[in-house]
């Protein structure tokens, strides 16, 4: 079957939800005595996710794993605006839609979830800046943000609230990542949205396979050393980096996620295989 031309598109969503609402709703929700929530790097996908059975699998056990979160705030890859600034945060605001060329249907996907007003006024107030952050009353979600979360949390009862990247500096994303890092101990998720390679090109040629695997594993060697000296300096450090990463969008939500991490030693891989020539290793880092 063709990812991209699926038979009943977004089918193997709608198998899940059949399958797993009731748990998904009366999931145990977090409380301070569960102590501080990880921080996430997510591999999010694009619509053929919503086709995948293992993956929404994947993503759904991982998000049961965890106590369900107060509030979520994604940083996408698919949102760069300087200064940072915040999503709308009005219940049911809807979905940004932000790619072309699929079946209608994934473009009527709902993913309504509670008024995060609150939430869009604590990360604000966690971030520098000399005035009020800027917020977008009529930009919803994008999918770097509600296609995985579709999945973790298909009750879509979990307030959420999307945040720029101020730039594409691996730098800049780090710093922001541990301006965030306190919100986990009030129970909120902290997920840096990428896809831990993200080449065209090895989806074209199954030749360059090795470009990304070479990345893949070095990154997550990385990671798990600590050594966010190389991970910021991946280009020059990084086996396959022009392969796997021509542009920067997907590879720094990773030191988002980092950032905003205690210790970047405890990552654990939640997700770990490879689709059409690209990882999708997803971590969980405390």
């Amino acid at each position: 079957m063709d990812p991209f031309r699926p038979d009943t598109p977004a089918g193997a969503y709608d198998a899940l939800l059949a399958r797993v609402l009731p748990q998904a709703r009366s999931q145990q929700r977090w409380t301070p005595a569960d102590g501080a929530l990880p921080a996430l790097f997510v591999s999010h996908g694009a619509p053929p996710t919503l086709d995948d059975p293992r993956w929404l699998d994947d993503l759904y056990t991982w998000g049961q794993s965890m106590p369900k979160p107060r509030a979520i705030v994604v940083v996408s890859a698919h949102w760069e605006s300087a200064p940072a600034a915040l999503s709308a945060s009005a219940a049911g605001t809807p979905l940004h839609y932000d790619f072309g060329g699929f079946h209608p249907r994934y473009y009527t996907l709902p993913y309504a979830t509670p008024d995060a007003t609150d939430l869009a006024r604590r990360v604000a107030g966690v971030l520098p800046g000399d005035g009020p952050v800027h917020q977008y009353v009529d930009r919803g979600l994008d999918h770097g943000a509600f296609i995985p979360l579709m999945a973790m949390y298909p009750a879509a009862d979990v307030p959420v609230v999307q945040l720029s990247m101020p730039s594409l500096e691996p730098e800049a994303l780090l710093a922001l990542g541990q301006r965030l890092r306190v919100l986990r101990q009030e129970g909120i998720l902290v997920i840096g949205s990428g896809f831990m390679t993200h080449s065209f090109a090895a989806m074209r040629d199954p030749r360059l396979a090795g470009h990304t695997a070479a990345f893949d594993e070095w990154a997550v060697d990385a990671v798990v050393r600590g050594d966010v000296d190389a991970l910021a300096d991946y280009r020059a450090k990084a086996p396959g980096a022009d392969v796997a990463h021509p542009t920067a969008d997907h590879y720094v939500p990773l030191l988002l996620a980092v950032g905003a991490a205690d210790d970047p030693t405890t990552a654990v891989s939640a997700i770990e295989r490879f689709t059409i020539g690209n990882s999708i290793r997803s971590l969980r880092i405390d």
